[in-house]
């Protein structure tokens, strides 16, 4: 619909300066699964993010296309009060909306410290579920898929985070446009500099026919 009222400018645009973004934090992150109960053992007792709300809810729209459906969606809370959120569906629909194993890329990643990073590993090992762990440099992180083959990142910042934000923050625009350009030199001198990518292997969380490998 017009409007007379002019386009506000992009944040970068406002005197030049650059600005922080006005959307505040994570509100959540939601992701279909196919159990609950698999889900919140991965939530609370393997990664330690409490459960804090559980929605029992229905579809009640004659014009919707999923109308009768019936769903639960639970609320696992970071300590910034953002959260991640998964939806089960009742049969015949638990199975209609699941992703199963995404692309390696596709992935959320939770800041913690070290000490809790390594706490996290070790209950993966206790509990006998493949995972990885790799030093970027910028940062060291944790890889594990939870029950529904959705990767989860465990990041702890080293020392010198600051100290490397500046330096990106300073050639951010200008590596952008050189790799863009076809200039792929590696500027990432910091990577693996804590060793090669370890590796735990074990066992898939969730077992079930829809994730067949």
């Amino acid at each position: 619909m017009a409007t007379d009222s002019p386009v506000p400018p992009a944040p970068e645009q406002i005197d030049g300066a650059q600005t922080t973004s006005k959307l505040r934090r994570l509100h959540h992150h939601a992701y279909p699964v196919a159990d609950q109960e698999v889900t919140r053992h991965f939530m609370e007792d393997l990664l330690g993010i409490p459960l804090v709300a559980a929605w029992t809810e229905d579809v009640h729209d004659e014009d919707a296309e999923f109308n009768g459906m019936e769903f639960c969606h639970t609320f696992y809370e970071l300590s910034d009060g953002s959260a991640l959120a998964y939806f089960q569906m009742a049969p015949p629909y638990d199975k209609y909306f699941l992703i199963g194993k995404t692309n390696l890329m596709d992935h959320i990643a939770l800041e913690t410290d070290a000490d809790t990073q390594e706490e996290i590993h070790q209950r993966l090992l206790a509990d006998g579920v493949s995972h990885y762990i790799q030093d970027h440099g910028y940062v060291k992180s944790l890889y594990v898929d939870s029950p529904d083959g959705l990767m989860v990142e465990i990041c702890a910042d080293p020392d010198d985070v600051d100290e490397i934000k500046e330096i990106r923050r300073g050639d951010a625009h200008a590596a952008l446009k050189r790799w863009l350009g076809g200039n792929h030199e590696n500027n990432n001198l910091w990577r693996n500099r804590s060793g090669a990518p370890m590796i735990y292997d074990g066992e898939p969380l969730y077992k079930g026919p829809v994730y067949k490998s």
